[in-house]
């Protein structure tokens, strides 16, 4: 009888845990994001953006969102750095991805890392949010104005938004972070995630 009403209370009240990928190349503003996300959605305070040091390996952070647990991990986005992005793939639930909307002259390049994280099957149906990042500057082009230029034919395969946001204000990162929640939910890479852990314990 116990065992019962424990399984019951645990799945009324435990809260779901996610596991979400920041990437972007380097200066995009991943890791000022992370420290904001901090800030938003926790007790703990965020490192403000003046003591924040480019990633070198990976940044965790824990938070609690619409009833959910959410664990992003923030990876380094330089050239070298980016090959050990896809040895976390195989157990994120999805990936924001960050790019430095006002700096247009490293879209070639931020197109062409996305475009990899993209067509990596071990990311298979994730839902991606990507974030225009830096809207506190000037020149800074709209979430709009990004998804036409990156023009990403494989984003028709899995839920996705583009969002305007600054990491150093806030601007726009709830939106985001209510969106990519519910997408995560939706996911039928949530339930795929699920049975493989249920799969694991068992063994």
């Amino acid at each position: 009888m116990f065992s019962l009403f424990y399984g019951l209370w645990k799945y009324l009240f435990s809260k779901i845990e996610f596991h979400v990928l920041i990437l972007g190349i380097d200066k995009a503003g991943k890791t000022t994001l992370l420290e904001k996300l901090k800030t938003m959605y926790s007790d703990s305070e965020g490192l403000p953006p003046d003591r924040i040091v480019p990633t070198v390996g990976l940044n965790i952070g824990r938070t609690e969102a619409l009833k959910s647990k959410l664990v992003f991990w923030d990876l380094g986005g330089q050239v070298g750095l980016r090959t050990i992005w896809e040895k976390y793939y195989e157990e994120a639930h999805a990936v924001i991805y960050v790019v430095d909307a006002a700096c247009q002259s490293r879209f070639e390049d931020t197109k062409s890392a996305l475009e990899k994280v993209l067509r990596h099957e071990d990311l298979h149906g994730a839902p991606i949010l990507i974030y225009a990042n830096k809207q506190d500057l000037p020149g800074a082009v709209s979430a709009e104005d990004l998804a036409r230029y990156l023009d990403l034919k494989e984003l028709n395969e899995r839920p996705y938004m583009f969002q305007a946001i600054s990491a150093y204000d806030g601007l726009g990162i709830k939106d985001g972070i209510n969106w990519l929640v519910d997408a995560m939910e939706r996911s039928k890479r949530f339930e795929l995630l699920r049975q493989r852990a249920d799969v694991a314990v068992a063994v």
